[in-house]
C-alpha cells in the first residue's frame, strides 16, 4: 500500500491518536494509565470508578428481602420454580437411575436403554447410527467400574428436563419476538449479552435465588441453552416465504391456524436445528453446572481434574464425548427425517420400529427379572483402564518432558510474557480512543459510541488490569487459530474429499464439552499460560476453519471461469480472486473464533490463569453475585465490542464486493 493510499484509506487517522497517546505515556497523568479507584457512593474499598459491584449486590439484597405485594419475596418465587423443576427431575431420575421405590419399580435396565437406542438409530438413519448409539450405551455400562453408568443416567435425567424446558421457552420467546417489533428490539440485544456472558457469572445468581443441587443446575442449563433456540425460531419465522403466507391467508386461516399450521411447519428446519443446538448446549453445561451441585458425569470429571487423576478423568471424559456425539447425531437425524407413508397391513407392518421398541421393552423387563445382570452389570463384569491410562500419560509426559518443557519455556519467555506486558502497558484512554476511532471509521457515530461505552464500562468497573490479561490471551489464541485455521481451510477447500474430512473433524470436535480440552493441555504442558492457550486454540480453531472453507468454496463459479479464461494460474486464482472474495466470511469466522476463545478463557481459569476468569471463580467461591455479574459483563462487552466491529467490517466488504445490498 502506497503512502497516499494509506492516508486515503483512513488507517492513519484510526491509529495515529492511539500511537500518539502510547508515545506520550511517560507524560500522561496517572489516572489516564490505569483506571483509578473512586468513592462514588461509598468508601475507598469499593472497586472501580463507579461502584457497579456494590450497586448490583444492593439490588440482589433488595430482591431477596422485598416482599412483592406484601405476600412473597422474589427469592421465594424463584425457589417455588426450583421446587417445580425438582419434581420433574425426580421423575426422570426415577426412570433412569433411582426407580420408583414406593411402587417397587426399579429404573430402566441398561439392556433396555441399549436396545431402544439401537431401534431409534435404525428408525432415524439406519444401521450406522444404531451402531453408534448402541456402542455409546454399551461403553457406559461396560466401563462402569467407577460408576460411570449411574453418573451418566444422572446426567441424562438432567438433560431430559432441561432440553424440553429450554426448547419451549426459546420457541415461545422467538414467536413473540418474530411477531412484535418492540419485543424483538428488546430480545435481540438481550440474547447477544446472554450468549456472551460467561456461565459462571449467572451460576452465582442461580445459587442465590434458586439454591444449589441438581435443580439449580437444570435452571442454569436452561438459561444457557434457550438463546440459540430463540434466535433460530425468529430467523425461521421471518424467513417464511411470502407465497406461503399468502396461501394461508387465501385459505382463510385464523392467526393461530396461520402460526401453528403454516408458519411453524414452514420454519421446521430452523426450529429443528435450534433443538439440536439446545441439546448440545445442555450437554456443554454438564461440567459447569456441577459448580453449583449438579450431580452426574460433570461433577465427577471436575473432581478427578482437581486431583489430577488424569486416567480416571479421561475415562469419564470419553463417556461425556460419546454421549455428546450420540445425542448430536441422533438430533441431527431427527431434524432431517422426512415423514414416511405408512404401509398397508397389520400394526407391526405399518409400524415396524414401534413394534420393535415394544418388543425390546418387554423382553428386557423379562430378562432383568430372570437375571440381575440384565438390569445392571455387576461390578466384576465391568472394567476400568484408568491404571493403564495413568501409566501411558506418565510415559508420554516423561518422554516428552524435555522437548515440551523447552517449547513451553520458549513460548512463555519470548512470546507470551512480552505480549502480556505489551497489553498491560497500554493506557486505558489509548484503548478507548482506538476502539472509538475504529468504530467511527466503520459505522460513524452510533457504532463508535456503542463500542466506547462497552470499553468504558470495563474501565470504570475496577477490573481493567485483569481484562487486559484476558484480552492478551484471546489475542494470542486468535492469532494462532488464524495461523492454523486459514491455511487448513485453504487446503481443505481445494478438494471435495478434503472438505468432507475436515468438516467431519470440526463437527466431532465441536460436540466435545469444553472441559475435555483441559485434559491434554494439563497433560502436555502442566499448569501455565501455555496449557490454557493450548486448550483455547484447540477449542476455538473450529469456526475459522469452517468459515474459510465456506467462503472459498462459495465464490461464484462464473468469476472463477473468468479468471481461468484470462490466464490466471491456480495460485493467482487463490490469492487474487478466491481469498479477496472470501474475506468477509473469513472475518465472520474470526469473529466466531474470538467468541469461542472468550468462552474457553473462562473455562481455562480452572487451571490457574490470572485474569477475569480467576476473579469469577473467586466470586463463585464467596457467593458474590454482584462481582460475578459485573465481571461477566466485562467479558461480554469485550466480545460484543469485537463482534460489532468485525460484523460491520464484514458487511461493508460484502457491499463493496456486491454480495449484499
Amino acid at each position: 500500500m502506497s503512502i497516499n493510499n494509506f492516508f486515503k484509506s483512513g488507517f492513519f487517522f484510526i491509529f495515529a491518536p492511539f500511537l500518539i497517546l502510547i508515545s506520550l505515556k511517560p507524560f500522561l497523568p496517572k489516572w489516564s494509565l490505569v483506571p483509578p479507584k473512586s468513592c462514588l457512593g461509598g468508601c475507598g474499598t469499593i472497586e472501580g470508578m463507579i461502584p457497579f459491584v456494590q450497586w448490583t449486590n444492593d439490588g440482589i439484597q433488595f430482591l431477596r428481602s422485598y416482599e412483592i405485594f406484601g405476600l412473597f419475596t422474589f427469592r421465594e418465587f424463584t425457589r417455588s420454580i426450583a421446587d417445580g423443576v425438582d419434581v420433574l427431575l425426580g421423575f426422570t431420575e426415577a426412570v433412569l437411575h433411582k426407580g420408583f421405590a414406593d411402587a417397587g419399580i426399579g429404573p430402566m435396565p441398561w439392556i433396555m436403554i441399549f436396545g431402544l437406542a439401537i431401534v431409534l438409530g435404525l428408525y432415524l438413519k439406519g444401521w450406522r447410527l444404531a451402531l453408534l448409539g448402541g456402542g455409546c450405551f454399551f461403553y457406559l455400562a461396560l466401563f462402569s467400574q467407577r460408576g460411570i453408568w449411574e453418573l451418566s443416567m444422572k446426567t441424562l435425567s438432567a438433560i431430559a428436563v432441561s432440553t424440553p424446558l429450554a426448547a419451549i421457552i426459546g420457541i415461545a420467546l422467538g414467536i413473540l419476538a418474530a411477531k412484535r417489533k418492540r419485543i424483538h428490539s428488546f430480545v435481540w440485544p438481550f440474547l447477544n449479552v446472554l450468549q456472551s456472558l460467561p456461565h459462571f457469572s449467572y451460576l452465582i445468581l442461580v445459587a442465590i435465588f434458586f439454591g444449589i443441587g441438581s435443580k439449580a443446575g437444570v435452571i442454569a442449563t436452561v438459561i444457557f441453552a434457550f438463546p440459540p433456540m430463540t434466535r433460530l425460531t425468529i430467523l425461521g419465522l421471518k424467513g417464511v416465504s411470502p407465497e406461503i403466507i399468502e396461501a394461508g391467508i387465501m385459505a382463510g386461516c385464523t392467526r393461530l391456524q396461520m402460526l401453528f399450521k403454516v408458519e411453524l411447519p414452514a420454519a421446521r428446519a430452523s426450529i429443528m436445528l435450534g433443538i439440536n443446538q439446545v441439546i448440545m448446549q445442555c450437554l456443554a453445561m454438564v461440567v459447569i453446572a456441577s459448580f453449583i451441585g449438579q450431580a452426574g458425569l460433570g461433577h465427577d470429571l471436575l473432581t478427578r481434574l482437581q486431583n489430577l487423576r488424569l486416567g480416571q478423568a479421561f475415562e469419564i471424559g470419553v463417556a461425556v464425548v460419546f454421549i455428546a456425539i450420540t445425542l448430536d447425531r441422533y438430533s441431527q437425524a431427527f431434524s432431517q427425517k422426512e415423514p414416511e407413508r405408512l404401509k398397508e397391513g397389520s400394526f407391526w407392518v405399518r409400524h415396524p420400529y414401534i413394534t420393535a421398541a415394544i418388543a425390546v421393552f418387554f423382553f428386557s423387563i423379562l430378562l432383568a427379572y430372570l437375571t440381575p445382570m440384565a438390569a445392571k452389570l455387576p461390578k466384576e463384569m465391568t472394567i476400568s483402564l484408568s491404571g493403564y491410562l495413568d501409566a501411558m500419560i506418565k510415559f508420554i509426559t516423561t518422554s516428552l518432558y524435555k522437548p515440551l518443557g523447552a517449547l513451553r519455556d520458549f513460548l512463555l519467555i519470548y512470546v507470551f510474557v512480552p505480549t502480556k506486558a505489551a497489553f498491560q502497558y497500554l493506557p486505558w484512554i489509548a484503548v478507548v480512543t482506538l476502539v472509538g476511532c475504529v468504530g467511527w471509521r466503520l459505522g460513524k457515530f452510533k457504532l463508535a459510541l456503542t463500542v466506547i461505552l462497552f470499553v468504558l464500562f470495563i474501565a470504570t468497573s475496577g477490573y481493567w488490569v485483569r481484562a487486559m490479561i484476558t484480552l492478551y490471551m484471546v489475542f494470542v489464541s486468535l492469532i494462532i487459530c488464524a495461523m492454523i485455521g486459514i491455511p487448513g481451510g485453504i487446503w481443505a477447500s481445494k478438494k471435495e474429499s478434503r472438505t468432507k474430512i475436515v468438516l467431519n473433524i470440526c463437527d466431532t470436535f465441536q460436540t466435545f464439552p469444553s472441559f475435555i480440552y483441559l485434559l491434554p493441555a494439563v497433560m502436555l504442558f502442566q499448569i501455565s499460560d501455555v496449557s490454557a492457550i493450548f486448550a483455547i486454540v484447540v477449542y476455538s480453531s473450529i469456526p475459522i476453519t469452517r468459515y474459510t472453507i465456506f467462503g472459498l468454496r462459495n465464490v461464484p463459479a462464473h468469476i472463477i471461469e473468468a479468471a481461468i479464461t484470462s490466464g490466471c494460474t491456480p495460485r493467482q486464482i487463490l490469492w487474487k480472486v478466491r481469498m479477496p472474495l472470501a474475506f468477509p466470511e473469513i472475518l465472520l469466522g474470526l469473529n466466531q473464533t474470538l467468541m469461542f476463545a472468550l468462552f474457553m478463557v473462562m473455562i481455562a481459569g480452572f487451571i490457574g490463569t490470572v485474569d477475569l476468569s480467576q476473579e469469577i471463580f473467586r466470586a463463585l467461591s464467596f457467593n458474590d453475585g454482584g462481582k460475578g455479574l459485573i465481571i461477566g459483563l466485562c467479558v461480554a462487552f469485550i466480545g460484543l465490542t469485537a463482534d460489532r466491529l468485525l460484523v460491520e467490517w464484514s458487511n461493508q466488504m460484502k457491499q463493496k464486493l456486491g454480495f449484499q445490498t
